[in-house]
């Protein structure tokens, strides 16, 4: 009200009343109301035999985007026997100032469950544990008057750091970011059995290969899930113990889902974005060790594309580096390719293998006096099979670059830096070369990774020599074992002079390229060749993919440095074509 209209208040025998007048006079600034506080979140760590994990997974939650204060921590370690207790109380101890609140339950002795035969095998009595410590969690929740819980396991790895945020702006009762691994595994089911176990439904692989993005309606998510304790019917839901209609085997999240169905509660899956990677499960009389390697190759999946930082709260134990039986491994690398160089560091990092950095030869950088200094010529007749165009100056580089290995090798791995590496790479790629070396076999080079181009006719098995094959016709120099004598037979054939790309010439080498008019250029094709089979490398992007740059396509000519070559972007024939080969 203004002064006038004040001073017009009037009392009457109908009591008092107030006229409404207009307000012309300009009033004091209104302060605006300060923003809402996040929703408070409970987040669950239950930790057994995590040692390998714990310094990524605890890195991903320190990098979560939400106010800390707004989180509080229920962790637990539950009979490890390794050093998972140590570590999570360490990092308790470095962040707990941090979070609302933080609450401990140590377990550790004894060291396993009733019935337990191995690290791995989940016997009732294990079940029933973890069953009651996440429904401690739960009640710890709904004590402090959480809005949330977030459950996770420990070695899923929450690469996108806004998926708390993300997934509580869903506003479901029970929400899971979908996460990924190498396959179609992932952190939620499509259909049930009667039974309540797993079913095959054509939903799931639209969804996990994001044909279909969005969030679904699904009957089972686990491992990472977000549920809404706001919610009413949540009071219904429960691990432990089991609702009184539960009549199937033992299984934590089979019960969840089930106390889920029967509060009419909806479970969500959501892969609107990428929000993380989970390994795969092992069965149950694998070994620790088998974990580990495991986990190792979910991190080597998720550095692809994220850079994965230790948690800085805790020490992390590095683990020692070892050359897997050669004398040297060789990573070439382009210096001004310092990301592929820190990813690929950081990789063989994870998966304890040594290596010697050799800096590519940057076929962008040579000119033509150079080359001709060098002698270098293109093969007469050379074009790609695909474009037709002649060698590329990045396609010269590329092959100096192993030529210069070629020259000082001994018994040696070369690694590209743009590869993948499949599960349990050190340990199958060590077995097939001990297998090479007891039976005897004479060779000069093994495919590691490649590209099978003939795929009419099945490559023959080697004789004695399990999960090794004579190639045919392949692409790709991704990643190879080469002995002295084949680095001899490489660098006899004096292939500077008459140079085309290294992936043609290895094959030129061992007799099985399909033009004939290239192999009559070199007399000697006596080269020793096998391929590791199935292939434990891969690329880390395909033509066409988010992430894909070629530094051999995307170049100039051999003999013209005015002349640029585009074609990879173009045309994405050579790099789709067999790739399931």
């Amino acid at each position: 009200f203004t002064n006038q209209g004040l001073d017009r208040l009037g009392n009457s025998n109908k009591g008092w009343h107030v006229k409404r007048y207009l307000i012309t006079e300009p009033v004091e600034h209104v302060l605006p109301e300060s923003s809402l506080l996040k929703p408070k979140v409970l987040l669950s760590i239950l930790a057994r035999n995590a040692e390998h994990s714990l310094p990524y997974f605890l890195g991903c939650i320190d990098r979560l985007e939400y106010p800390k204060d707004r989180i509080a921590i229920c962790a637990a370690a539950d009979h490890s026997v390794d050093n998972t207790t140590a570590m999570l109380q360490e990092w308790i101890r470095g962040v707990q100032s941090q979070y609302h609140s933080v609450k401990w339950t140590p377990m550790e002795e004894p060291s396993s469950h009733v019935g337990e035969l191995g690290p791995k095998h989940w016997p009732n009595s294990r079940f029933t544990h973890v069953m009651k410590l996440k429904q401690a969690a739960l009640r710890s929740a709904r004590a402090l008057w959480a809005d949330y819980i977030l459950f996770v396991d420990t070695d899923n790895l929450l690469t996108n750091r806004r998926v708390l945020i993300e997934m509580i702006a869903e506003n479901l009762t029970v929400v899971a970011p979908m996460l990924e691994s190498r396959v179609l595994y992932s952190n939620f089911w499509c259909g049930v059995t009667p039974q309540g176990y797993y079913k095959r439904t054509p939903e799931y692989i639209p969804i996990r290969n994001w044909k279909r993005q969005g969030c679904f309606a699904v009957p089972m998510v686990h491992s990472t899930f977000l549920v809404d304790l706001r919610r009413s019917a949540t009071q219904a839901l429960a691990f432990h113990p089991p609702h009184h209609d539960y009549t199937f085997p033992l299984d934590d999240i089979m019960v969840f889902a089930f106390s889920a169905r029967r509060a009419d509660v909806q479970m969500y899956i959501c892969n609107r974005e990428h929000y993380g990677y989970l390994p795969l499960p092992l069965k149950q009389e694998q070994s620790l060790e088998e974990e580990v390697e495991s986990f190792s190759h979910t991190l080597t999946e998720a550095l692809i594309d994220y850079l994965m930082k230790l948690s800085k709260y805790m020490h992390h134990t590095v683990k020692p580096l070892e050359k897997m039986g050669f004398d040297e491994i060789f990573l070439i690398n382009l210096k001004r390719r310092i990301d592929r160089r820190d990813r690929m560091l950081s990789t063989l990092a994870v998966l304890g293998i040594d290596i010697t950095l050799t800096e590519a030869v940057d076929g962008k950088a040579l000119n033509s006096s150079q080359l001709q200094a060098m002698g270098i010529d293109m093969l007469p007749g050379y074009k790609d099979p695909y474009s037709g165009r002649v060698l590329t100056r990045g396609e010269i580089g590329c092959f100096l670059s192993h030529y210069n290995i070629w020259e000082q090798v001994h018994r040696v791995l070369v690694l590209e830096d743009d590869v993948r590496f499949e599960p349990r790479f050190r340990s199958r790629l060590v077995t097939i070369m001990e297998n090479v070396d007891r039976v005897g076999l004479d060779w000069d080079l093994i495919y590691v990774g490649r590209k099978r181009l003939q795929v009419k006719q099945p490559e023959r098995w080697v004789e004695g020599v399990s999960n090794l094959v004579h190639p045919d016709y392949s692409y790709w120099t991704l990643g190879y074992a080469l002995s002295l004598q084949g680095a001899k037979r490489l660098l006899g054939a004096r292939a500077l002079g008459k140079m085309l790309p290294v992936d043609e010439y290895l094959p030129v080498m061992f007799n099985k390229h399909p033009r004939e008019e290239y192999m009559a250029q070199f007399e000697q094709r006596d080269l020793l060749a096998f391929s590791v089979e199935p292939l434990l490398l891969f690329p880390t992007h395909y033509t066409g993919e988010p992430g894909y740059f070629s530094d051999t396509e995307t170049s100039t000519i051999w003999d013209d440095e005015a002349t640029t070559t585009d074609w990879d972007r173009q045309n994405t024939q050579r790099s789709t074509e067999n790739t399931a080969n």
